[in-house]
């Protein structure tokens, strides 16, 4: 794996926010639309009591997961997208909006699902690691954890979507805390469902 680079940090995200209020198209994007029906698809659950998205930029994605959940806290790295999500979801009471970069900023609270989509290539090693210890601490028991990510190489970030998720297997191992449920391969991303033990 590499570990040339650093995690990328809010600064970049502002930056790329500051050029473009929708930098990738998720409101407006066919891959994008296709991606999160596959995502929903991906859910075992039809309702989720807690729920935690990381990296919910304006909120699209959010807005379909929040019909799914009782309560969900969506963050992401950049306050620039928060605007626009806490005004697409300002109808739904259950929803927590916040501006939050992890690992250095973590949730006190424990989660049914987490969705790390589109995030863990943007952390260098040592953060995805402490990450990912994270997500498992605050993962109830039976909780599903859902990774979904851009397989194609892009220079600017530390990993690739092949390298988190690999990375993330290796908690799905005989005596580790994860078991893999689904692997779903598409041309330009990747999806794998793990639930804890």
């Amino acid at each position: 794996m590499s570990t040339q680079l650093s995690t990328l940090d809010q600064a970049y995200f502002d930056h790329v926010y500051q050029a473009n209020d929708d930098p990738w198209s998720f409101a407006t994007s066919d891959y994008e639309r296709q991606k999160y029906k596959a995502t929903l698809a991906a859910l075992p659950n039809a309702h989720y009591d807690d729920a935690f998205e990381i990296g919910c930029s304006i909120g699209v994605l959010t807005q379909m997961l929040a019909d799914r959940c009782s309560r969900l806290l969506a963050v992401d790295a950049s306050v620039l997208p928060l605007k626009a999500a806490r005004e697409r979801l300002a109808s739904y009471p259950g929803v927590t909006i916040q501006q939050m970069q992890l690992p250095n900023e973590f949730p006190d609270s424990s989660f049914d699902l987490i969705l790390l989509s589109e995030v863990g290539y943007y952390l260098a090693i040592p953060d995805l690691t402490r990450t990912r210890q994270l997500l498992i601490d605050h993962l109830n028991t039976n909780g599903h954890l859902l990774l979904v990510h851009w397989t194609p190489f892009v220079h600017d970030y530390p990993l690739t979507g092949d390298q988190v998720h690999d990375f993330f297997l290796e908690a799905a191992q005989p005596n580790g805390p994860l078991i893999h449920l689904t692997n779903q391969r598409e041309s330009t991303y990747r999806l794998d469902l793990f639930q804890k033990k």
